[in-house]
């Protein structure tokens, strides 16, 4: 039956729903490229909590989502900004979330790594910063996991100089046992982080954030870079010294910079592969074949949904990654720890469903259907 949606001007379309999902399977390991999907957490819809209170988390189906992603042959990247840190979830909350997902990670042979930020402490000065970092990856490494280190608000309100950045950083790297992943998000993410590296001028900060590296290449695995700009990603891979990794988050051309050129290519990990994990793994999977082609034809066509999803205000993807999740049968509600679930409006979740059912992402079409009209009928859209 045809469903009617709303649009952006307020008119309502018809759209007939997709009746067969996309055969997608488990298959074998990823070889060619590493390949993260920073994970969402699942809400517990039953807590009574206010969007003020610490996050309540149903924590079988975070770790079954989790499993999912795993048996595609994806690594987890978690208690990422895809988990809400900093916008409902809450350090405690989040170390949890750590230790939880990597002791699961263990048990079924998973790759994960995890975030470690400053998002316990909202001020202070340069040791305040240091310090926090220090608590979440102590957390990180004795939960057995690599981790990455996130951006901070901190260090971007208390850092007065590239100087401050080389400092805390080159701090953090020395004792870190592990190699970590270097993050690097950009405002569009998080408008806290503007300026971060120390400059406003991305290319100077580009020089800080090489400059980073280059000093400690034995301890930085590899560098996460989201900033939505492929020309300067493609730039900053080739400045890294060898074996460093880029791992792509850029969620707006991530084909393209998988796929790579004659001078190298990037990792991932990224949000928008929460939604396409399972699609995303079997292009790659085909691009371990050297079939880039076949990858691009897989993936290409997933752009259009995830452009959508980080639409500007770029910062409220989650909702429609975790709306996605509920259409896709992997939870049985729509709920945000902190009720997030209302940062988009209906027209946008509409185009959302709309595109993820084209792609076939949903593994049982009629659930996400039935699951639509009844999210219709709450704002008022009657079929």
């Amino acid at each position: 039956m045809t469903l009617a949606l709303p649009g952006a001007d307020g008119s309502l379309r018809g759209y007939e729903p997709r009746t067969e999902p996309l055969a997608v399977t488990p298959g074998t390991p990823l070889t060619s490229r590493t390949v993260f999907s920073a994970a969402h957490v699942v809400a517990d819809p039953f807590a009574d909590t206010t969007p003020d209170s610490p996050a309540a988390v149903d924590w079988d189906a975070t770790l079954a989502f989790r499993r999912h992603l795993w048996s595609h042959g994806l690594g987890v990247a978690e208690a990422m900004d895809t988990a809400q840190r900093g916008m409902g979830l809450d350090w405690a909350s989040a170390a949890e979330l750590i230790r939880r997902s990597a002791a699961e990670a263990r048990s079924v042979g998973g790759r994960i790594v995890c975030g470690a930020g400053t998002d316990q402490i909202t001020g202070g000065g340069l040791a305040d910063v240091r310090a926090a970092y220090e608590e979440q990856l102590a957390v990180v490494e004795e939960a057995g996991a690599r981790a990455v280190l996130m951006a901070s608000r901190a260090l971007a309100a208390a850092a007065r100089s590239p100087e401050d950045y080389l400092e805390t950083y080159g701090h953090l790297l020395r004792q870190a046992a592990e190699p970590v992943v270097l993050h690097w998000l950009g405002p569009m993410f998080d408008p806290a982080l503007e300026g971060y590296w120390g400059s406003s001028d991305l290319d100077a900060a580009t020089g800080t954030f090489l400059e980073v590296v280059a000093a400690h290449p034995d301890k930085v695995d590899g560098v996460k870079v989201s900033l939505l700009d492929a020309r300067r990603e493609v730039d900053l891979r080739r400045r890294l010294p060898r074996g460093v990794r880029c791992y792509t988050g850029d969620d707006f051309n991530y084909p393209e910079l998988i796929a790579g050129d004659d001078q190298g290519f990037s990792h991932a990990l990224l949000g928008v592969f929460d939604p396409l994990g399972p699609l995303a793994a079997e292009a790659v999977r085909v691009l371990d074949t050297g079939d880039t082609a076949g990858f691009r034809a897989l993936l290409d066509p997933t752009v259009p949904l995830s452009r959508h999803l980080f639409q500007a205000p770029t910062r409220f993807y989650k909702t429609g990654v975790v709306f996605l999740a509920w259409l896709a049968g992997h939870q049985d509600h729509f709920t945000m720890v902190g009720g997030l679930q209302s940062a988009r409006s209906l027209p946008h979740l509409a185009r959302a469903y709309e595109l993820a059912d084209g792609l076939g992402l949903f593994p049982d079409p009629q659930r996400a259907e039935e699951r639509m009209r009844n999210l219709l009928s709450l704002y008022g859209v009657n079929q």
